[in-house]
């Protein structure tokens, strides 16, 4: 018998053996899929997701500008700015990290918890186009909510907010999103209930990303808490956005650049390596 297939047989009907892959390459269609359901997820409520951070951290800056003085002069990498100038930066990119991890973290979480965890999993999607689609989706938010938030800080007195090096606003942006979305993904796939991913955000991320540098700067410190700074990762990334606004930061750019990149590359071999694995998904 002839191995080739009856004439005039449609060729995209004939289904590959068992265990053989018919998207052999990047499955773009299903890529693009996920990551548009997990952007029309969230853009579903964007009162809650994406304008409603951005006021909350208008609040915060306008609360330390008017309560603490927006007029006062801050020393940092040997020169001085304005405390609102300062501040304002900081205050983008934490509402950006805060936002990227809150959205990282839902979506494997609440399909745990609802039993559809099987939507992520069976599709004919790769463990890394699964997880490039679940951070490119809070990466999206989180961009959204920082040019929100930018945009109304160039309408508010006082606060000069215009770049001086957008390439490194976008890329300590990148960086920072994709690292606190990468940790939700962890988030995501550890946690049992919704509390857990509370914990990690109570004890965890808002610690960190307050102790950072946001509010004062780390020149006014003592050594040891200098020291303790420079260990916290959130500081390298929101001294290299305030770099490309102000033109100057608490540390090396370069320096801080590598070490988050580092990291984002850490945590995504560590984020693949439990998908793959399923870990506390598959159970």
């Amino acid at each position: 018998m002839s191995s080739h297939p009856p004439i005039g047989r449609d060729q995209s009907l004939i289904r590959s053996a068992p265990g053989v892959p018919t998207i052999r390459n990047v499955n773009w269609g299903g890529l693009k899929t996920l990551y548009v359901k997990e952007v029309r997820r969230f853009f579903k409520v964007q009162l809650q997701t994406i304008w409603a951070p951005a006021i909350t951290t208008l609040l915060y800056l306008v609360i330390f500008t008017v309560a603490l003085g927006g007029r006062s002069a801050v020393p940092i990498g040997g020169g001085t700015v304005q405390f609102a100038d300062f501040v304002a930066p900081g205050l983008i990119v934490m509402g950006m990290l805060n936002n990227a991890f809150a959205n990282a973290s839902f979506s494997l979480l609440v399909g745990k918890i609802q039993g559809t965890i099987v939507d992520y999993l069976m599709p004919p999607l790769s463990t890394a186009e699964l997880l490039a689609a679940l951070v490119g989706g809070a990466v999206t938010r989180a961009f959204l909510v920082g040019v929100t938030v930018w945009l109304a800080m160039l309408l508010w007195p006082g606060v000069h907010i215009l770049p001086r090096h957008p390439v490194a606003v976008l890329w300590f942006g990148l960086l920072g999103s994709t690292f606190l979305a990468l940790i939700g993904v962890l988030t995501s796939i550890w946690a049992e209930k919704f509390d857990h991913a509370a914990a990690v955000t109570n004890f965890v991320i808002a610690p960190l990303t307050l102790l950072s540098g946001t509010f004062y700067s780390v020149d006014r410190l003592a050594p040891a808490f200098q020291a303790i700074s420079h260990a916290n990762p959130f500081f390298y990334i929101i001294s290299g956005f305030r770099y490309g606004f102000l033109g100057i930061a608490d540390s090396p750019v370069l320096l801080g650049s590598l070490v988050i990149l580092a990291i984002d590359v850490a945590l995504g071999i560590l984020c693949y390596t439990l998908l793959r694995r399923g870990w506390r998904l598959k159970n």
